[in-house]
């Protein structure tokens, strides 16, 4: 199910903060976080966050951090800073001993070098509690649009629900009005074998029985009818019944596949073709449910 949800923050303190955390269809739970450098101790807490709110498709939450000038001046290591300076000094004195002209470097272009920060928690980094806390609202936005999304596929769901209860209804009309033609086939079917061969006449009923048993599409319907009802309680009960509704489906397909091949009517063919294109459509539309 698709989701998104955006926020931004900060602490009063330099510190600012942007959220954004999007998620897309999937069959399992694919958690990515994307944190800044020095705050991999959020990782463990927010997936287990997360983890509470979806059950099901490919989540990807990011987390960026800005600073103020004075904040991020204040957070530099002093030793990182001198060891930069004099790798610099080593590069610009090997360029000069080969003849290489070196352009000058900026103080804003050696601040900008990876590493110079304390990567710790300490000055010039939100508190992880802080950060946490004002995910709060981020998961709770998050949440409400996919409720909201998850209200309108119900009610698809729900009306291609009734479509396919209509077409099992008529199928079973067809094959109720098949019955007598049928059984007249077939008696006609035995009178002329018994005229012209010489079989055993309680063989041959045996035999026509069997064939009976197997266009008989009965259990077939009272199943289609059965997985419907399953299909509209999952439907009512709410919550994340993706997998359920998934699984039903695939027995739905089952279903409509032997009520055509056991047709040999072609009103009852019509009808099970129907029926299955509208439970493709459903299966479909059930992969954005989790």
């Amino acid at each position: 199910m698709t989701g998104f949800a955006a926020r931004e923050g900060g602490d009063g303190q330099g510190n600012g903060w942007s959220w954004e955390l999007r998620s897309v269809n999937g069959r399992g739970l694919d958690l990515r976080l994307r944190l800044p450098e020095g705050l991999g101790a959020l990782e463990a807490p927010l997936r287990k966050r997360l983890s509470e709110v979806v059950t099901r498709g490919s989540v990807t939450l990011s987390l960026r951090v800005s600073r103020e000038t004075g904040a991020q001046a204040a957070a530099l290591d002093p030793a990182r800073l001198a060891a930069a300076l004099a790798q610099l000094a080593q590069i610009r004195a090997a360029a000069d001993q080969a003849g290489v002209a070196t352009a000058p470097v900026s103080p804003a272009e050696i601040l900008s070098l990876r590493g110079l920060s304390d990567p710790g928690e300490g000055p010039g980094l939100p508190a992880a509690e802080t950060l946490m806390a004002d995910a709060e609202p981020l998961l709770s936005a998050f949440d409400a649009m996919r409720l909201s999304e998850g209200a309108a596929i119900a009610a698809v769901l729900a009306g291609q629900m009734d479509r396919i209860a209509a077409l099992v209804e008529a199928a079973g009309t067809a094959a109720a009005a098949r019955a007598e033609p049928q059984a007249a086939r077939l008696r006609a079917a035995v009178e002329t074998v018994l005229a012209t061969a010489d079989l055993d006449p309680a063989r041959l009923a045996q035999e026509v029985a069997l064939l009976a048993v197997k266009t008989d599409v009965t259990e077939e319907i009272d199943r289609l009818r059965a997985h419907v009802a399953a299909a509209r309680a999952l439907l009512a009960e709410g919550g994340p019944v993706g997998r359920k509704l998934d699984f039903l489906m695939q027995e739905f397909n089952r279903e409509a596949n032997t009520l055509c091949s056991k047709s040999q009517d072609a009103a009852l063919t019509a009808i099970g073709l129907d029926l299955k294109l509208a439970i493709d459509q459903t299966r479909e539309q059930v992969q954005n449910v989790e």
